[in-house]
């Protein structure tokens, strides 16, 4: 549907809109119904990281409960993507399943790079809001050549992640990226950028979305959608920080 702009944020399909579309009356999808869900969604985000940070049981320190909370994640994605009508249940389960999951991976990277999590999580939320705010001022405007742009790298990005886990099982990785050289910190400093500029597609989504009469289960499904490019974000910018960390060691 040549109407919407397409996002590269694989919770944004156009096939998602065209199913929601219909006449809801007043019961319909606005930017500041969608900015509350955010911030709700960013609330239990937190909360789920802050519990698993400071809980001194070893449930959120073990292997196992890691795996549990990254298949529990994938599970919910996969489930929210295919039945949006579902979000405004499964997006706050996500959040928080994302959130615990979030301060596991924190306290692991900051046991070995101190005060490593503060920096990202201040870097993060610093990109989310001067992304924000480059888009409302339109400062950086979304063409469909900047559009085809940020396609086009997220793919090879993913391409890249996934060529790497296939390498690992044969006993190594990539060549270069997963160091802390000179092209391993280039690699994750452009996935960062990336992931930042992939803000910039939703917002433009999100906006074009709200003027077509989209159903009030699209806030919580929108929502949910900037949560999964936010968690992205905050773990490249981690591994961006590891990698300079390691490097001046």
């Amino acid at each position: 549907m040549a109407a919407f702009t397409k996002s590269t944020n694989p919770m944004l399909r156009d096939s998602v809109l065209e199913k929601s579309k219909n006449s809801y009356g007043t019961n319909i999808m606005t930017i500041n119904g969608t900015t509350n869900k955010v911030f709700v969604l960013f609330l239990i985000l937190i909360t789920g990281a802050w519990i698993s940070w400071f809980s001194g049981s070893s449930l959120f320190s073990s292997t196992s409960a890691l795996i549990i909370l990254l298949i529990a994640g994938v599970v919910l994605a996969i489930i929210t993507s295919f039945n949006p009508k579902a979000a405004p249940v499964t997006s706050p389960i996500y959040a928080l399943v994302e959130g615990l999951l979030l301060g596991i991976i924190s306290k692991m990277y900051s046991s070995f790079y101190n005060g490593i999590v503060a920096q990202a999580v201040i870097i993060s939320i610093g990109i989310f809001l001067l992304t924000l705010f480059f888009y409302k001022a339109r400062i950086i405007k979304v063409t469909n050549k900047f559009r085809m742009g940020i396609v086009i790298a997220t793919m090879g990005i993913a391409l890249t992640y996934v060529a790497d886990i296939l390498f690992s099982f044969f006993g190594t990785h990539i060549p270069f990226i997963t160091d802390s050289g000179f092209i391993g910190i280039a690699f994750s400093l452009f996935v960062v950028i990336i992931a930042s500029l992939n803000f910039l597609l939703d917002f433009d989504y999100i906006e074009r979305v709200s003027q077509h009469g989209a159903p009030k289960y699209m806030e919580w499904y929108l929502g949910f959608s900037i949560i999964v490019t936010f968690v992205w974000l905050y773990l490249e910018v981690l591994r961006l920080l590891s990698k300079i960390s390691g490097r001046s060691r």
